[in-house]
């Protein structure tokens, strides 16, 4: 038999995949589901299908579990792993569990490295595979990263980890392999791999499952792992509890300006989400640039404490949605609201402005440029004597960055552009952010990009 009807609900932003896979007569088996539901929702009313069945992988790091939210408003079983501590009603699962679907079978795999308590999910019609839902274990291309519980556990992860994608290795190579994480995940995806592969492929192409030993498997994998958001941090824990349950569509209430200026003298933060030039061309003093795009929940969640009550700037074509749910989905429940009026209603209550300069790769000049890129995009190609450091970590380190004219630069703009107004927190002065990336300069001007360190 081939697989049932599976939608993939991709999340770009995050780089996650959830599936929704159709069992018959209405019913649906969800994989990995988000806190922020509205592609899953989207599918199932289409499809007509409500869902019998939230199957989690593991104790996502990277956002918050719609699992709980399905349990109270589908009436979905919950399947996860019995030894994830979760205190909300579930069905508990062990190594070679089987839950029957109604025609389909799903049977749990202990797949541990990503997470302790890590399962896969093998599809099978009768004693067939049909496919394999593998979270964070085995990934089109690589296999998830093993630091999140703690650099004293990196390595006893790793080679768990070594030994499940082994484990799931051995499976028909013709079974499918549905993965959570994907490309754009911090959790260690590479980029621009599939979302969907098969076991023959990955036995084929990826390259830990072609390196010798477990010693070798541990070494590659752990040297590729680079920094991720603060926000994991915290919710694994989230997750293990339950997300609360969403009564009320999250909505961005409007405030007067002398409500915001109230905010921030208390300890608010505004977040402008708008597009880069309209920030540069004047923002509220002390403002975290964010501009609205698929990566817009990373950086809230990196850069902003989940207790800090957040004002958010928009234009009026900007959908409030798009900016409420996927701060849910990361478990930051604390924007109070939106700036009424815009920046127009700012200005117009004569408001203080900060403007940055914007140039282009033509205009960037020989010295004083910090590149706040991942480190692997910095080492692939850089500007030459270009200053290093995270965006990330900008914020407990801009003291270290220099006082002096800056010109703060990425791949095309947007994270320039919050480390602008990171650094203009911090004191600093006479800042421009480049429109566009290294190899735009490379372009432009005709000289060669550095490479490594």
């Amino acid at each position: 038999m081939s697989a049932p009807p599976i939608h993939p609900l991709v999340d770009e932003g995050l780089g996650n995949t959830a599936w929704l896979v159709e069992l018959g007569d209405g019913r649906a088996l969800a994989v990995d589901p988000p806190r922020d539901l509205r592609a899953l929702r989207a599918v199932a009313e289409r499809r007509g299908l409500t869902v019998a069945y939230a199957a989690d992988t593991h104790l996502h790091a990277d956002f918050l579990t719609g699992a709980v939210q399905l349990a109270a408003t589908d009436r979905a079983t919950i399947l996860a792993s019995a030894d994830g501590g979760r205190a909300f009603d579930h069905r508990g699962l062990h190594d070679g569990d089987e839950v029957d679907l109604g025609g389909l079978t799903l049977r749990a795999l202990t797949t541990p490295g990503h997470t302790d308590e890590h399962l896969s999910f093998l599809l099978l019609d009768g004693s067939t595979p049909l496919g394999v839902f593998t979270g964070g274990s085995l990934i089109v291309g690589s296999a998830a990263r093993t630091d999140l519980l703690g650099a004293d556990r990196t390595e006893e992860l790793a080679r768990a980890q070594y030994a499940s994608l082994h484990r799931l290795a051995a499976l028909a190579d013709a079974t499918a392999v549905w993965p959570t994480h994907g490309a754009g995940s911090f959790c260690s995806a590479p980029p621009g791999a599939a979302r969907n592969s098969t076991i023959g492929t990955e036995k084929a192409t990826n390259p830990l499952l072609a390196v010798p030993d477990a010693d070798a498997f541990v070494a590659q994998l752990v040297g590729s792992l680079g920094s991720y958001p603060s926000y994991f941090a915290r919710l694994g824990e989230i997750n293990r509890r339950g997300p609360a349950v969403i009564t009320d569509t999250p909505t961005l209430p409007a405030l007067d300006v002398t409500t915001v200026r109230r905010l921030l003298a208390d300890g608010a933060v505004v977040v402008d989400v708008r597009p880069v030039a309209d920030i540069a061309a004047g923002h509220i003093p002390g403002a975290i640039a964010n501009p609205l795009r698929p990566q817009f929940a990373t950086w809230l969640g990196w850069l902003v404490a989940p207790d800090t009550p957040v004002v958010v700037v928009r234009n009026p074509d900007q959908d409030p949605a798009d900016i409420a749910w996927p701060a849910i989905n990361i478990g930051l429940d604390h924007i109070v609201g939106e700036l009424a009026g815009g920046m127009p209603a700012w200005r117009a209550a004569a408001g203080q402005v900060t403007t940055t300069r914007l140039v282009t790769p033509d205009q960037v000049p020989a010295r004083g440029v910090l590149d706040i890129r991942q480190h692997a995009e910095y080492t692939a190609g850089h500007l030459p004597r270009a200053r290093h450091l995270e965006l990330g970590h900008l914020a407990q380190q801009a003291n270290a960055v220099p006082g002096k004219a800056l010109t703060v630069m990425c791949g095309h703009g947007e994270r320039a552009m919050t480390a602008a107004t990171l650094l203009e927190r911090a004191g600093h002065r006479d800042l421009s952010v480049l429109v566009g990336g290294a190899e735009d300069w490379a372009a432009a001007t005709g000289q060669h990009l550095e490479e490594g360190a």
